[in-house]
């Protein structure tokens, strides 16, 4: 039996593994899976670009198979496939390219001739039918065609455990095609080309989408005020821990995510993601995924039932899409490129790839109306599926508004620009009590406070620097910044209370000391009649 590069197979749903070989040997097996959407007004571009994060190790010092020391370099790698709108349409890339790939996600110095090895090896438990046609099928992008000119948004792709960064080839391309810049690479572990089931597996990811960001950033057509990621499977939940980090990200896609089946990554457990709260995802969401199992077949499978992120997540914009042709790999077209006939059971072929291509409308729609304000597309995801034209029984649609003010740092000082500095005391009270996990650090305070008192905010600083002793009413240093704010907007008597407040919390402070002084006033208040 012939044996590939894949990862061994996990237990569904739990992941996604490509099963694309061992599931296309068998004699019958016909690639007819049509993606049957339009594509939009763009030509599609793309380009594969091999870069290094250099802030990460990934090869270990020695080789694994030699046992020899490590001669290539052993940053991580990062191939990006980046799709993109063109000016002209140029020579269609086959389905073949996409596959070339694979080869080299984390070897970039292989030559031509070894991809070429590489690919045909990958193909070669194909039927040859598959086969011929996995060399000619044409695509709608061309490579390096010249962009098109304009600023377009960016959407980071974030691919299933350990698959391929071109699993949803033909979305990013119908992207691409409505004007989205979208860019991918592998789902890598932190020191593998095999994801690991664990955390550190999806931060590795996480910082993924990050570096995927940053490259974005020098490209002239990328508008980095209008970002998105998308993420299949286990992509679908490390996308949720990179937005968690970076508030630039303005919109989640997450096809049949595991912020489902891994829950315990975001519910503040012990094993969570501490960062991966509802307060920092306040962000507009569309979760696309199949219908889920029974209540009985979720307690029999031992899943996590007292807790869901989807619906923690009240801040958030939140859509729902339940499609109910669709297992959990017919979200990757490269899937169903290569399915079996016997892998369709109640839904046909035909319906279940009518499914996927309304996943793609729905994700183009979401995008359009988060990313491009656009009124019709917001106006297709408030209808109901009927009104879409979506045909009879094939999906549902869940949508819920954001509602209340997240208890973040951000949302704080938002609030206190809009409504005023004398009120930070309520609103600090107000966000603790709707979330008594938020908490603001007196150190950050007393460091805000001052950036406030050099740029000319002296009452608004005053009241920061009131807060901070209200928080740590023990801290000498908050004390006296406190003073000296008060000094700063000319009220002395209340100066010169707050600086021998500091000295009985620290009695040698030289600073309280010296601006008593230097104010005409004792260290200490005299007793009456003395």
């Amino acid at each position: 039996m012939k044996t590939f590069h894949f990862i061994k197979p996990l237990p569904m749903p739990r992941l996604f593994t490509l099963l694309l070989l061992a599931a296309s040997a068998t004699a019958g097996a016909a690639d007819t899976f049509v993606f049957s959407n339009e594509p939009g007004p763009y030509p599609v571009g793309v380009q594969v670009k091999s870069h290094y994060d250099y802030s990460r190790v990934y090869r270990p010092a020695f080789d694994l198979v030699t046992g020899q020391p490590e001669t290539h370099e052993r940053a991580r790698p990062i191939q990006a496939v980046i799709w993109y709108p063109a000016r002209a349409r140029g020579k269609p890339l086959a389905w073949r390219d996409y596959a070339a790939t694979w080869a080299t996600e984390d070897t970039p110095w292989l030559t031509a001739a070894e991809v070429q090895r590489a690919t045909d090896m990958a193909l070669a438990g194909l039927p040859p039918a598959l086969a011929r046609q996995a060399q000619t099928q044409p695509m709608w992008a061309s490579k390096d065609a010249p962009a098109a000119s304009g600023k377009f948004p960016v959407v980071i792709y974030a691919a299933s455990h350990s698959s391929y960064a071109t699993e949803n080839a033909e979305l990013c391309e119908y992207l691409a095609s409505h004007g989205y810049i979208v860019i991918a690479s592998r789902s890598m572990g932190a020191r593998s080309k095999a994801m690991t089931d664990d955390l550190e597996g999806l931060e590795a990811q996480a910082a993924d989408i990050a570096f995927l960001i940053g490259q974005a950033q020098a490209m002239p057509q990328a508008d980095m005020s209008r970002i998105a990621v998308a993420g299949f499977s286990w992509g679908g939940l490390a996308n949720v821990l990179a937005a968690a980090r970076d508030d630039r990200i303005r919109a989640l896609v997450s096809l049949d995510g595991s912020v489902r089946s891994y829950p315990q990554y975001v519910d503040g457990g012990k094993d969570a993601a501490r960062y991966a709260t509802p307060a920092r995802l306040a962000v507009p969401m569309l979760y696309v995924g199949r219908e889920r199992e029974s209540i009985e077949a979720l307690v029999k499978g031992k899943k996590k039932l007292d807790y869901s992120l989807l619906n923690e997540m009240t801040y958030a914009d939140m859509t729902i899409v339940t499609m109910r042709p669709m297992t959990h790999g017919d979200f990757a077209s490269v899937s169903l490129h290569f399915a079996n006939d016997k892998r369709f059971n109640e839904y046909s072929r035909d319906e279940v790839s009518l499914a996927h291509s309304w996943t793609a409308r729905y994700v183009a729609r979401f995008l359009d109306a988060y990313l491009k304000n656009d009124a019709q597309a917001m106006a297709f995801l408030d209808n109901q599926p009927s009104a879409n034209k979506a045909p009879a029984h094939m999906l549902s649609v869940e949508r819920r508004k954001g509602r209340g003010t997240p208890p973040t740092l951000e949302a704080f000082v938002r609030t206190l620009q809009s409504g005023g500095y004398e009120h930070a005391q309520a609103v600090y009270d107000s966000m603790h009590a709707a979330n008594p996990a938020f908490a603001l650090d007196p150190v950050w305070l007393n460091i805000y406070g001052y950036d406030l008192l050099r740029s000319g905010r002296k009452k608004e600083a005053v009241s920061v620097f009131r807060l901070g002793t209200k928080l740590a009413p023990d801290w000498d240093n908050i004390a006296d910044s406190l003073a000296e704010a008060y000094e700063a907007v000319d009220e002395r008597q209340l100066a010169i209370g707050q600086y021998r407040r500091v000295l009985e919390l620290n009695p040698g402070h030289g600073h309280a000391i010296e601006r008593l002084k230097a104010l005409g006033a004792e260290p200490a208040a005299k007793a009456a009649g003395g």
